[in-house]
């Protein structure tokens, strides 16, 4: 008898089969194969429970046994007690009988469940390769790993992924999957693959491989195996997959924009078609300050007000959108919102964004443009502002004057071309050779990134300067500035700092510009030599306390060069410092520190040796010529003194033989007493002239202030030179002010001043002429005038007329020692006056006095 054995754990546990409908085919051989088995097992038990005891411990195991039993049990019918006697006796018997029934039975049943069994198999092979032929109708490969193991089954249609020499020898790298899908793909797949065999995650994948081919990959954990299903995607079957696809994203899309609305910080809604809300996100609510969105939907809240809500209604009623920016009211606070609405599927759909801030900044902007407009305008530069568009956006005024532009040219917004061709015709910009070239070039600043200065040299003489900067947001800004005065002062410049080099180089003095920090900046040859300096160590810009050090050979004086040092670099009371410098070689320099402007300070030396000496020459002959002078006037004034004695004794015989006590005389003697009494008072008059020019100066003279009465001051001096008048037959004429009055000063010397200039005009003056005396007064001063009709004075006579004993009578009876107007001059600049001289030669001439009135206020304002 054939035993038949089937891998019952393989045939029952093939996810892929039992998908297939294959599982239900096994499972009724299965059921055949036990039944037989169970038949032969269940006789096999029951001979031995009919052996080993009695006929009621036989229990049929299956209800085909029943008959066969009822047989044996009406073949052999006995109680149980002779049963049990009959079996013990013929137990041998029985066995053998039994057991040659049973095989007997054994083998018809065999034979019948074989043929069973051959047919059964027959009909599941048809029924598997229907169920093949079905499941692979499409190409499409299964990959399955059974549990506890990692080797995959691989079955179906492998060109569908792989090329062919892979399919014959390498079928396995189908696993791969990199071999046959992009990257990304790939790493999807092997995650998904991954997790499918460590946990039994399905899942259902629609990938592109990389020849282009659309395919589904699906995997599911079926009887403990894990199977993946590869199939290609076409026609409707690939429609149906992008339409799920397309129908998943537009969840996925409509999800994410409801989140982006609901947390969007501006008001968004939705209303139908016939009006009322179905729509809003919580800014919404927080707007129109509602307890929550569904809130604002219930009682249909609004967030604009009546006016603006029929406007937008009007537009969206029409083919267009509403925009407009409106005011609205938010917690309180009313603030600008940029309000956009449309029409939509079902209604319409609108959204408020917070514009204030943007708002205030562009009038702020428009303010700030403004005021930079303004500024410009009051620039001297010309200012133009071209777009990128290259047409004109801005100009400012001096723009246009520069240029001479029209206004209405300008506000016509021209191109930049079109102005440069205007400027062209009117010959204001540089001849060129290739205009358009040269055009061309300039407008690479509209695609430069730094600014460039030009300068133009224009045909009517003129120099521009042009700078263009490349405007952030396109264009160009063109700076133009009239440099022509500036070339020009700047050629100036060049050439005075020229003409300055030269003459400092030329000068013989030496000279020296150290600046704020003390270093030399400038110097000329003559420094150089004049310090026995080497040029080439000055131009390295030494230090001053450097130059000390080299100069100190020369003179080595502490306390010169602090004074020069502290000179070159104090800060505060920079004032010039005049020094001496004796050297060791003998010379002597005289230096003279400058502050400069700048802050530098400049240095001169001057060689003033031969000077010094000169100088000290002239000095000792000066102290020489003043100690004569001294010795002249102290003389002048010992002689008048010893003069004046015996002469007073003269005079005092005079008067004593003259007075009529003393007795009479004859006529002659009483004429001789008379010419000796004129003469000696004459003499007395000279010598009191000489002693007070004496005193005057020694500095000893002083005044006795007090009130002089003008009117009597001149006629005081007018009686002294009566008799003299009358010798002569001069007239004298007195002219004075009605309300002359007085002033402050030395009444005697006073009328000593007019009595002198009195009698110098008698003396000048031919007989029978004419004299004259006025007197007027200002409000700081009186002035005396002297007029006389004499021959006049020469020029040349006229510096030394107040002189001491000059006396010139140029032709007239004048005789005099020469004191009367150096007296005149001394007492009146005593007084603080002045002294002036106008003369004609042969008109006369006119003494001039000024005494001021007070001479307390005098006196103060000289101290």
């Amino acid at each position: 008898m054939g035993i038949l054995s089937f891998d019952s754990r393989r045939a029952g546990k093939t996810p892929g089969v039992k998908s297939c409908g294959l599982g239900q085919t096994m499972s009724g051989v299965n059921v055949a194969m036990r039944r037989t088995l169970l038949s032969c097992t269940s006789l096999a038990r029951n001979g031995l429970i009919v052996l080993g005891g009695t006929l009621a411990s036989f229990v049929p195991a299956r209800a085909d046994d029943l008959p066969l039993l009822q047989a044996v049990s009406t073949l052999f019918d006995f109680n149980r007690q002779e049963i049990a006697v009959l079996t013990t006796a013929l137990a041998p018997l029985g066995f053998s009988v039994l057991a040659a029934i049973l095989l007997m039975r054994t083998r018809v049943g065999a034979a019948r469940n074989e043929a069973r069994l051959r047919a059964d198999i027959g009909e599941l092979q048809a029924q598997a390769d229907r169920f093949r032929a079905l499941l692979f109708a499409e190409p499409q490969i299964l990959i399955s790993w059974p549990a506890g193991d990692n080797r995959p089954q691989i079955s179906g249609d492998t060109a569908l992924l792989m090329p062919q020499e892979f399919q014959q020898h390498q079928p396995q790298r189908i696993l791969a999957f990199g071999t046959w899908l992009p990257p990304e793909p790939a790493l999807q797949m092997d995650h998904a693959v991954d997790a499918l065999r460590e946990a039994g995650e399905g899942f259902l994948l629609n990938l592109t491989t990389s020849n282009g081919r659309a395919i589904e990959a699906m995997g599911r954990a079926i009887g403990g195996q894990a199977i993946v299903r590869i199939r290609e995607l076409s026609g409707l079957r690939r429609e149906l997959a992008e339409t799920n696809l397309r129908h998943k994203a537009l969840l996925e899309e409509t999800e994410m924009l409801r989140g982006f609305a609901a947390a969007a910080p501006w008001p968004i809604w939705a209303k139908r078609a016939k009006g009322g809300l179905s729509y809003a996100n919580a800014a919404y609510a927080r707007a129109t300050e509602a307890v929550s969105t569904a809130d604002a939907i219930d009682r249909d809240l609004e967030l604009l007000d009546s006016g603006d809500r029929s406007d937008m209604d009007r537009a969206l009623n029409g083919p267009t959108a509403f925009n407009a920016r409106l005011p609205i009211v938010v917690s309180g606070e009313r603030r600008i919102h940029d309000v956009h609405a449309l029409n939509v599927a079902g209604g319409s759909m609108g959204i408020a964004i917070d514009a204030s801030e943007a708002t205030a900044l562009r009038a702020a902007l428009v303010r700030m443009a403004e005021a930079h407009r303004r500024t410009l305008d009051q620039l001297s530069s010309g200012v133009a502002v071209f777009d990128g568009q290259r047409r004109l956006a801005f100009y400012n005024d001096s723009y246009r004057r520069l240029w001479d532009l029209d206004r209405a040219f300008l506000d016509s917004n021209p191109d930049d071309s079109s102005v440069l061709d205007r400027l062209r015709a009117a010959r204001k910009v540089p001849e060129q050779p290739d205009f358009r070239a040269w055009k061309a070039k300039l407008h690479e600043a509209y695609r430069a990134v730094e600014p460039e200065k030009d300068t133009w040299y224009l045909p009517d003489g003129r120099a521009v300067s042009v700078v263009t900067t490349p405007n952030p947001e396109g264009g160009v800004t063109y700076l133009f500035d009239d440099v022509t005065e500036s070339l020009e002062l700047a050629r100036r410049f060049d050439g005075l700092i020229r003409v300055q080099r030269e003459t400092l180089d030329n000068l013989a003095e030496a000279v020296a510009v150290f600046g704020s920090n003390g270093r030399a900046q400038l110097f000329n040859p003559a420094f150089a030599k004049m310090w026995n300096l080497s040029p080439e160590a000055l131009r390295e810009q030494p230090h001053i306390e450097t130059v000390e050090v080299w100069c100190t050979p020369l003179v080595d004086d502490a306390k010169i060069w602090r004074a020069i040092r502290e000179a070159i670099t104090a800060i505060e009371n920079r004032v010039e410092v005049p020094l001496k410098l004796e050297r060791r070689d003998g010379s002597v320099l005289d230096c003279m520190t400058m502050p400069l402007p700048d802050g530098a300070t400049m240095l001169t030396f001057q060689d003033i040796t031969d000077t010094e000496n000169v100088e000290r020459a002239l000095r000792e002959r000066n102290e020489a010529l003043e100690t004569a002078d001294q010795m002249k006037v102290d003389f002048v004034h010992h002689v008048s003194y010893e003069l004046r004695s015996p002469l007073t004794t003269i005079i005092g015989f005079a008067h004593f033989l003259s007075d009529p006590v003393t007795g009479p005389l004859t006529p002659k003697q009483a004429e001789y007493l008379g010419y000796i009494t004129a003469s000696t008072n004459a003499l007395l008059a000279i010598i009191n002239n000489i002693l007070d020019l004496a005193t005057i100066d020694a500095g000893a003279m002083s005044l006795n202030l007090g009130s002089v009465d003008i009117r009597k001051t001149i006629e005081a001096a007018a009686e002294g030179i009566q008799d003299r008048l009358a010798t002569d037959r001069i007239q004298l004429r007195v002219d004075i002010d009605s309300n002359i009055g007085s002033f402050v000063g030395d009444e005697r010397r006073v009328v000593q001043v007019l009595y002198n200039l009195l009698a110098n005009a008698v003396g000048f003056s031919p007989q029978d002429a004419i004299i004259g005396l006025s007197a007027r007064r200002t409000d700081h001063i009186v002035v005396f005038t002297v007029t006389d009709s004499g021959p006049g004075i020469p020029p040349d006579v006229k510096d030394k007329v107040f002189d001491w004993f000059e006396s010139h009578s140029h032709g007239s009876r004048h005789r005099g020692a020469g004191l009367g107007l150096s007296l005149v001059r001394s007492f009146v600049e005593l007084h603080g006056g002045k002294v002036r001289v106008d003369s004609i030669v042969g008109n006369g001439t006119t003494v001039t006095c000024d005494f001021p009135v007070d001479q307390t206020a005098h006196r103060n304002a000289a101290e």
